[in-house]
């Protein structure tokens, strides 16, 4: 059964940093692209981030590029985002998945089932 457990969420400042981690458990994880996306309540997930399988390629949506990473280690099955110089648009809970399609142009969640996310707030 797959699980996707994320963490690292909080309440910071604009400008302020976080680091995100979603830990698997139930698949190869090594052999998943792995992708983190985000929802505000209300609204469609949106792809934020995808990593290939061993790391050496990253795709970021615009509204990240440049302010965000995200690595994996494939030891320990977790994939991690880095966020640097957050704003409040950031706002929203936060989920990783494996990703279908990636490098086709139409790269969507691998698993029907999500995590419980975690929460990211940017407020002064």
């Amino acid at each position: 059964q797959v699980q996707l457990v994320e963490s690292g969420g909080g309440l910071v400042q604009p400008g302020e940093s976080l680091r995100l981690s979603c830990v698997t458990s139930g698949i190869f994880f090594g052999g998943h692209n792995m992708s983190w996306y985000r929802q505000v309540l209300g609204k469609e997930r949106e792809l934020v981030a995808t990593i290939s399988r061993n790391g050496g390629s990253t795709t970021y949506d615009d509204s990240v590029k440049g302010r965000f990473t995200i690595s994996r280690d494939n030891a320990k099955d977790t994939v991690y985002l880095q966020m640097n110089s957050l704003v409040s648009d950031d706002t929203a809970r936060y989920y990783c998945n494996a990703a279908l399609g990636y490098g086709t142009g139409w790269t969507r969640p691998r698993f029907s089932s999500w995590g419980q996310g975690t929460q990211v707030t940017v407020s002064s």
